[in-house]
This record gives C-alpha cells, structure tokens and sequence, in this order.
C-alpha cells in the first residue's frame, strides 16, 4: 500500500512539474530597469523599453515584485510597471493574480541568485555586504565613506588643501601673466605696429624680418 502511495505521489509531481516551471508572460508599461533584487535600492541590470514582452518567473508573497526573464537576462521588476493578459483582458501583477496566471511565488536571497545570473558584475564583488539587505549596504558604505578622525587632523588636513588649491591658484595667475607679457612683446615688434585692428598680425612689408638689438655685432653691417 505505501508503495502505491509513493508511485501516485511521484506521478502527481510529474504531471505538475511543467506547470510550476511554465512563466507567465507579460508587458512591461514603462520604460522600467530590470534590477538585482526586489528593490529600487538595489543595481540596475538593464532598462526594459515600454511595451516589451518579458518572461515572469515568479513573484515575492510579501511585496509585489517579480523575477523576470528579458532577452536572456535576469532580473527583478515591481508589478506595477508590469501587466498580463487575464480573461482576454490586461491586468497588473498583483498579487491576486498569481495563481491565475500561473505565477508561483518565490523567494529572493541575493547569494543564491547573484551566483547564477551576476557573477560577471562589477556589484558581484561586494556580494557579502550586498546579502545583508540594500539598507545595510548603503548605511556601510557611508560608514566607510565617512572621516572619523579626530577633529583636529581633520581641521589640519583641510587647511593644507586649501594652501595647495591657493597656491595651485598662483602658479595659474603666473602663467598667464607670462603669456600675456609675451603677446604684449611680440605686438611691439617693428613688422607688427599696424596700428589698426584690420591690419594686426600683418607684418609691415618695409620692415626687416631681423630686429636688430643694441650691441648686436650682426647689426653692424
């Protein structure tokens, strides 16, 4: 008899195997990013155009968010920008709709589904920090991110920046003082005294190419 049991049970499996595998399909509303978790806090994986066709996977029980398939890649979607076809007519996913649709309901743990879909991400590498939740996440990078020394080597560390950005400041100024004491010598040569602004930068055709200087020996023949 309990073999009889076990057999019926295994074939009951069977048979339902291929319905709780099947996706629903859907329609994204909105221009949408397709995520890394059940949350806008978390990386977007790819932006989903108004109107495309997505594959859902399964959604959360706790709050309306969806695993979703597009073109190859994974990822997680809010129900809200996400609708379905039910009783010929389109409908958001909610809740309400999932057995329905056929929707099964999931379960998200950012170890288990970043190894499958996210090993190639610059984000998979702070996956340990990312487990904890994205609140954890961010409130630890600005943990991270924050100075926590003393007062007074912070006070010390500004002041100092603030004499190199002023002496960076400096050797600008001196810079183009230099070049427009340059502009101002080269405007004072004999070919380059026009006088007027149409004929600045044109050289005086009696003028010599060669100015000569004082107690120059060339200039003596």
């Amino acid at each position: 008899m309990k073999n009889l049991i076990v057999k019926i049970a295994a074939a009951a499996l069977l048979v339902l195997a291929p319905a709780i595998a099947q996706a629903a399909e859907g329609y994204s509303t909105a221009n949408v990013n397709m995520r890394a978790g059940p949350s806008t806090r978390y990386p977007a994986v790819a932006v989903i155009p108004a109107g495309s066709s997505v594959e859902i996977r399964g959604c959360l029980s706790n709050v309306n968010w969806c695993d979703v398939e597009f073109y190859g890649g994974r990822g997680w979607v809010s129900g809200q920008y996400v609708q379905a076809v039910y009783q010929q007519r389109r409908v958001y996913v909610g809740p309400q709709y999932y057995r329905p649709l056929g929707i099964p309901m999931v379960t998200f743990s950012v170890g288990n589904y970043w190894d499958r879909y996210y090993r190639g991400r610059d984000f998979y590498r702070e996956r340990d920090r990312w487990s904890r939740g994205p609140d954890y996440y961010y409130r630890d990078r600005d943990y991270r991110e924050r100075d926590y020394r003393p007062r007074e080597y912070r006070d010390r560390d500004r002041d100092r920046d603030r004499r190199d950005d002023a002496r960076r400041e400096e050797r600008r100024r001196e810079v183009r003082r230099d070049d427009d004491n340059r502009s101002s010598d080269f405007r004072d040569l004999p070919q380059f005294r026009g006088g007027k602004a149409d004929t600045y930068n044109r050289p005086d055709p009696r003028a010599s190419p060669f100015v000569c200087r004082p107690g120059d020996p060339s200039c003596d023949n």
